[in-house]
């Protein structure tokens, strides 16, 4: 893989400031943004009173932890635009949630925001290794969800061609960076799989595009499917995170150079990791739930975000910046069987380490009387026998019960038998009656 480190004057010179020149700037911001919400949006004036706290009262960055969280819910229950901090007027763009179990929760930005947003992407690019003329394929769907207009836009500013093929018609994917010969590829994980398993069908060596970098975001994955990828197609795997919430994609990115975490681009987006049940903020190198206020949002500030995405906080190292680990997954699509807990990354780990088996997966629970039973649905691999592969599924079987502790079903089906999705993968599908 070609070496795509930054060379010297690459960075933004904030991205490689003091630790103390960063937080005094982040307090400023802080202050501003706390006043900015409390002055502009009802619900957070009402929830800043029934905790009994003021903007004035945030001396340190210590004092964030006084302040009331913000969740899901609360966007829910002010929709469409009741958490907007400006007049609706003001408002250049919205964009939504696919509101698949409850109100879509809508998010808005001014032109500002707009701006900042395209800067915090291209900068994400850039320290996954994209470069001003790269030519950048874009498979992140366009639309409400904020994936491909918020990696469009930064591609853009970066000074990339941008390709904007959206989500979908895969055999169209693959033809596209066969001919127009892309360096770059932004999709989610689990369809760049699905993407490499048809250039394979079409006779296309994947090891033989163009592609030198992939982004990938939007949905949990591991290491071990970086190695995957990496092995497959000859580029380098880089991670990107964001959330439509606290802004969209771009809210932190690995760098090409180490690929040792996410750095949170700590200008514009002060983190928290906190304990899931007790709200207690946790020190820096400890696991828990990821927490997020905006520094620098004008439509929509938002204070300590409960994401629900669960990592660790840790010191910069390719940048000034702190990083988060790669996420573990998320307190809401936990499995808890028999006591248990089990996310779908432990899974895509066990999964990836037996060759017959292929990265396309689901955890299906069911219940058997009084009982939740779950089945791992894994295929083959088109080049794994059906003996070898029926094979790596009880061996599946075991190491889930070794390493997790908690029996499960393994079922190998064939090829292309798991759903694909162009978008997030839908890693746990429940089946249990509603109570």
């Amino acid at each position: 893989m070609q070496d795509l480190s930054p060379r010297p004057g690459d960075l933004e010179p904030v991205e490689t400031a003091s630790v103390d020149e960063l937080r005094a700037l982040q307090l400023e911001r802080l202050r501003w943004s706390l006043r900015h919400a409390y002055d502009n949006v009802p619900h957070y004036r009402a929830a800043f009173e029934a905790a009994q706290v003021h903007p004035d009262d945030l001396t340190g960055l210590e004092d964030l932890a006084r302040f009331p969280f913000t969740t899901k819910a609360h966007l829910r229950e002010n929709y469409p635009f009741g958490m907007f901090a400006v007049p609706r007027e003001q408002v250049a763009r919205v964009h939504a949630s696919s509101g698949t179990t409850g109100k879509p929760t809508v998010v808005g930005y001014t032109r500002d925001d707009l701006a900042a947003w395209a800067g915090v992407v291209a900068r994400s690019i850039r320290a996954a290794g994209g470069r001003a003329g790269h030519v950048l394929h874009n498979a992140y769907g366009y639309g409400l969800f904020t994936g491909g207009l918020g990696a469009h836009a930064g591609a853009e500013l970066l000074g990339c061609t941008v390709v904007p093929v959206s989500g979908g018609m895969t055999e169209r994917q693959v033809q596209l960076i066969t001919d127009f010969r892309p360096d770059v590829i932004m999709v989610t994980p689990s369809y760049m799989l699905a993407i490499i398993d048809e250039m394979e069908r079409q006779g296309v060596d994947p090891r033989s595009t163009s592609l030198q970098v992939g982004i990938f975001g939007a949905e949990p994955w591991t290491n071990d499917m970086r190695r995957e990828m990496e092995q497959r197609l000859d580029m380098h795997a880089v991670d990107i995170y964001g959330l439509s919430e606290v802004m969209g994609p771009g809210v932190a990115s690995e760098c090409v150079e180490t690929k040792d975490g996410l750095h949170v681009w700590e200008d514009h987006f002060y983190p928290e990791v906190i304990d899931p049940v007790t709200g207690q903020v946790l020190p820096d190198g400890e696991e828990g739930e990821l927490v997020f206020t905006s520094l620098t949002k004008q439509a929509m500030p938002v204070v300590r975000y409960r994401t629900r995405d669960l990592t660790r906080l840790l010191p910069g190292t390719a940048r000034t910046m702190r990083r988060i680990e790669k996420i573990t997954g998320r307190t809401d699509d936990m499995i808890i069987l028999r006591g248990v807990n089990l996310f779908p990354t432990q899974v895509e780990e066990l999964v990836l380490g037996l060759p017959p088996l292929s990265p396309h997966f689901q955890c299906r629970l069911e219940r058997e009387g009084h009982l939740d039973t779950l089945t791992v649905v894994v295929e083959r691999r088109e080049s794994a026998g059906r003996d070898a592969a029926q094979a790596a599924g009880a061996e599946l079987q075991r190491l889930v019960k070794a390493s997790i502790g908690v029996s499960v079903d393994v079922e190998v089906v064939e090829p292309d038998a798991v759903e694909r999705s162009v978008g997030k993968m839908r890693r746990v599908v429940d089946r249990r009656p509603v109570r």
